[in-house]
Parts: structure tokens; C-alpha cells; sequence
């Protein structure tokens, strides 16, 4: 049976196994979803996790197993579920795209969805606060039950519960994420554990496409991240004026911490310099990619809103304000996405799975800095529309960023056997900043005094790409930091990496023709990726 016959004149599907899609020839799917696509049905599991990177196109891949086996009669009910209200609206408007109704406005009360739906799209928290009412809906039709971004399933103690109770019973159970971890020890719900050589348990794939081989395949966008540093200075609540360098390797973790918030404090110099660096560097792609957008990851709504009056000031237009408890939120995204505006500014809600094609800026400007969080966040700049956009994301100068930054390409698993304060040295300024956060409130009734931030300066440090370090640092507005903003918007990876190189070469040159008060030592060659191991190691030894 064809999808047309059960779906009406739908969107054409593409063949199941085609050959490798030239690019840009949509109707044809890529090769690493057609391989995926082999795999499953060779195998007809009843449980599948596929892993890909953000932007290689999951969805596609999922939807196109789910007319499959609805063609096939292996099902007649699909359940899509998803972390947010935003995303579920997203897989509906893609599954109609293919024929497939898809109820996103479902509720538990609702009991059953419409005859005219062939099946609906949940929360994971949904789910969860109803498991049994799902369980009677999976049990009622042979149902295909799609869990996107499947590490969700273990956010709440009692969520994996609830979700192995709600879809035991389905037909066939895909799960997908492009990070495959979490940044504790929760059991991820329907994925398969095998133990490594040193016994630990790691979560298993049934297949995987990581960044690296979707960046060989101009699947995804080569990232440069351009690390900013400065000097900060602040009060802690003990009444205690504190100074440090922005990214100091020699310096304690928490101090590091306290460096970070002075400069993501909308208050200070630091930020909007930073964003105006990133409003300049956005120009730039926009000569060759004239839609591209810009996004501004915030902490909190304070810190968001006044993100936004400052690039106001910088562009003369109003960017697009993201909250969580804006109830316009989704439409908001959908407008930015379809239009041509320069900036959106958000909390955390634009960081995973939402599909913003044109973004191609972006201005880390948050204190979170898990590796799984990071990772999500770097995916929402990376979905590659044609052959030759390049990302680029404004970041602090801090070790475990630049850390997360120089890995982008390591594939990780979800380690059930470990601390659950360990993840593999990353992340540790999150509880830093959360303890910063609580001691001001604990101590303003005893010391009528809280954490201020005094005075922040930023100053360009270096660029980081595909795991080498260049640059040569300079003031804000200086030639070093413009020779790696005026970096052309299509390139592909090899030539961003050999035009990195050439302002490199170029930069050192320019130092060794200024006047200097003694001769010039003979010049020394560095091995970015021997510096990079050194710089973690020293990071190490001094925590």
C-alpha cells in the first residue's frame, strides 16, 4: 500500500534505499538515513536508538521508518515524544509535511485523540504524570511510539518509571537523540547498557552519526567558537573586592565562577562588547548568507531582557525576546525562524531540538556548561541549508568551555557507574555559580551585603576550530580580532581551517615586525593540539 492511498496526495516520500543524494535534492534522503533505514528494517527490532548529530535529520529519518511501517501494517498508531510543547508542534507540522496527522494539542483529560489523527505528539512530562492513561492508548492499536531526544526520559526519579510503564506494551519503540548522555547516572528508559573494559555501563547504539563524519559529509556547518577574555572585578558577599583575569588557568574554580558571572553581568562592559563583536561578525555572513540570524543564550529572564535592550542599542532594531512563560513563545520562534531579523535572545528553551535553519551566530552568554547542554546548545547553529555556511559562537575564555569547544567532535555515551558529581571534569562551575547564587540570598540577612559585580572588560583571546587554537589575542575592535571577525560566511570546513592558518601566519608576522626593546628571540613553532593537552592538564592539576 502506498502512502498516498492511505494518506491522501501527501508529499512525496522518498525511496527507501536510493542512491547517495546529490545536495540540495531534497526528495532524496541522505545517505546516513538511508543506511539507518536498511538497518532497521533488516533487523525489524522492536527497540532501535539512533544517534545523530544536531541538524543531520532524525526527524526525517523517523518519520520516514514510521510511513513504512504504517504502509507495511506492522502499525496504525504513532505516539511522537518530545521534551517540550514547542517540539511536539514541530513534529506535527513535519509529519503533515509527509502525510502523517499528528495531534500535538492532546491532553491527558482529552483521554482519545480525534479520528482524523492517525496518532499524537506528548511531553515527556505528560507522559509521566500519566502513565497508565498512555499505556491503555498503547495497548489499544499497534502503536509506533518515537521518543525524541530519549535522554529526557530520565529528568525526573520517577519519569523513567512512568515511561517504561506507559509504551512497554507498543509495537515498536524508536528512540533518537544527537546526545547521547546525560550529566547524571539516571538510567536513560528504553536503552540498551553494556558494560566497557573497566566495567563500567555504557548506553549502546544501534546506529550512530556523529558531528565529524556529518562535517565530512557538508551535512552539518564547521563551527568556529571565538573565545572572549578581559579582566573582571567584583565584591563578594563577605564584603571581600575581589580581581582576575577572565579564563586564568591559575586561578580556583570558584573564583573562575565568580569571574564568569561579573562578565556575563548586563551591568558591566563585558557583554556589550562581546555582542557587538557578534553583531559584526553577523554582518559579515549576511553579505553572502542575507537571512542568517544571531542567537543570545541567556541565564536567567533578568539577564535575557536586558541582552535584548542592548542589542537594541547596537542595531537599531528589536530583537526577538524568547521566555519560558510567554505563552507566545512557540509562534515567536516560528516568526523569527520564517522572517529575516537579526537577533533572538533566549533562556533555555531555544537550546534543544529546535529548528532554526538560519541561525548562524550565536553569543554563549550562560553560566550552564554541562556537556550536554553545551552540546545541545552548539546544535542549534550547526543545520546546514547549503554546501559552505559556517558557524560562528561568541563564548567566555573559561577552561571547561574552551574544553567542551576543543571536543565537539567526541562522541560520548550515557555511563551509568560513575559519581554523580563527576562528569569527566566538565560542568563543575554550574554548582559553583548555583552556591554563589543561594549564598547571597543566605547571607544578605546577616551581612546586608550580596555578590556585586564591579567592572568587566572584554578583549578577544583566540578562536577555537576542530580542535587547534588560533590567534594571537587583541583589544576589542583591534586588527587581530578583525582578521578573524571579516572571515568570509560560505566557506567549507578545509577552507575555514586553512584560512584560520593564513590569519595566523599573518598575525605572527605582524609581531615580529613591531619595534621591540630587545631582539626578537628566533620564533617557535607550537603545536596547537600539544598546547591544547597542556592547557587541560594544567587546568587539572591546579583544581
Amino acid at each position: 500500500m502506498s502512502s498516498d492511498t492511505l494518506f491522501g496526495t501527501g508529499a512525496a516520500l522518498p525511496p527507501a534505499y536510493p542512491e547517495r543524494a546529490a545536495w540540495g535534492t531534497a526528495p532524496k534522503l541522505r545517505q546516513w538515513q538511508s543506511e539507518a533505514l536498511e538497518k532497521y528494517f533488516r533487523e525489524s527490532p522492536s527497540d532501535f536508538l539512533a544517534v545523530a548529530t544536531p541538524g543531520a535529520g532524525k526527524t526525517t529519518f523517523a518519520l520516514r521508518v514510521a510511513t513504512e511501517l504504517v504502509d507495511r501494517g506492522i502499525v496504525n498508531r504513532i505516539t511522537v515524544v518530545a521534551p517540550t510543547d514547542h517540539l511536539k508542534r514541530q513534529w506535527a507540522d513535519a509529519a503533515a509535511r509527509v502525510g502523517l496527522a499528528i495531534d500535538p494539542n492532546f491532553k491527558n483529560a482529552d483521554g482519545r485523540h480525534g479520528g482524523a489523527f492517525i496518532g499524537v505528539a506528548v511531553t515527556y512530562a505528560q507522559v509521566a504524570s500519566k502513565p497508565m492513561l498512555h499505556r491503555a492508548k498503547t495497548e489499544a492499536a499497534r502503536t509506533l511510539v518515537i521518543l525524541d531526544e530519549i535522554h529526557h526520559g530520565g529528568d525526573a526519579l520517577s519519569w523513567g518509571d512512568g515511561i517504561r510503564e506507559a509504551f512497554e506494551p507498543a509495537a515498536r519503540r524508536l528512540a533518537l537523540t544527537g546526545t547521547p548522555f546525560r550529566s547524571d547516572t539516571a538510567a536513560i528508559p528504553f536503552v540498551e547498557y553494556a558494560e566497557d573494559r573497566d566495567g563500567i555501563r555504557r548506553s549502546r547504539a544501534d546506529y550512530t552519526y556523529g558531528y565529524g563524519q556529518a562535517l565530512r559529509d557538508h551535512v552539518v556547518r564547521p563551527v568556529m567558537f571565538m573565545a572572549y577574555s578581559g579582566q573582571m572585578r567584583w565584591r563578594t558577599s563577605g564584603g571581600e573586592e575581589m580581581a582576575a583575569s577572565l579564563g586564568e588557568a591559575a586561578v580556583t574554580k570558584d573564583i573562575t565562577a565568580q569571574a564568569w558571572r561579573t562578565a556575563l553581568n548586563p551591568a558591566g562592559e563585558w557583554i556589550p562588547a562581546v555582542l557587538a563583536a557578534a553583531d559584526k561578525r553577523l554582518t559579515e555572513v549576511r553579505r553572502t548568507v542575507h537571512d542568517a540570524g544571531g542567537l543570545v543564550i541567556a541565564t536567567d529572564h533578568d539577564d535575557a531582557r536586558a541582552y535584548a535592550g542592548q542589542l537594541k542599542k547596537i542595531t537599531g532594531e528589536s530583537p526577538t525576546v524568547i521566555l519560558s512563560d510567554d505563552a507566545k513563545a512557540s509562534s515567536k520562534i516560528e516568526e523569527f525562524s520564517e522572517g529575516d531579523k537579526r537577533w533572538m535572545v533566549a533562556v533555555r528553551m531555544v537550546s534543544e531540538g529546535v529548528d532554526v535553519p538560519r541561525l548562524a551566530v550565536g553569543v554563549y552568554a550562560t553560566s550552564t556548561a554541562t556537556p550536554l547542554f553545551f552540546a545541545q546548545a552548539v546544535g542549534r547553529y550547526v543545520r546546514a541549508r547549503r554546501r559552505g555556511e559556517t558557524a560562528s559562537i561568541f563564548l567566555p575564555s573559561v577552561p571547561n568551555l574552551m574544553a567542551l569547544a576543543n571536543q565537539l567532535e567526541l562522541e560520548r555515551d550515557h555511563a551509568l557507574d560513575r559519581p554523580e558529581k563527576d562528569d569527566e571534569g566538565f560542568g563543575l562551575e554550574d554548582g559553583l555559580m548555583e552556591a554563589a547564587n543561594r549564598e547571597d540570598k543566605a547571607s544578605d540577612a546577616l551581612t546586608k551585603q550580596k555578590f556585586e559585580a564591579l567592572e568587566s572588560q572584554a578583549s578577544f583571546d583566540r578562536v577555537l576550530f576542530d580542535g587547534g587554537e588560533f590567534g594571537t589575542g587583541g583589544e576589542m575592535g583591534s586588527e587581530e580580532e578583525l582578521d578573524f571577525l571579516g572571515i568570509p560566511g560560505l566557506l567549507d570546513a578545509d577552507q575555514v581551517g586553512q584560512l584560520l592558518r593564513q590569519r595566523q601566519q599573518e598575525q605572527q608576522s605582524r609581531r615580529k615586525g613591531r619595534p621591540t626593546a630587545a631582539p626578537a628571540a628566533e620564533p617557535i613553532i607550537v603545536d596547537h593540539r600539544q598546547l591544547t593537552e597542556l592547557r587541560g592538564q594544567l587546568a587539572k592539576n591546579v583544581s
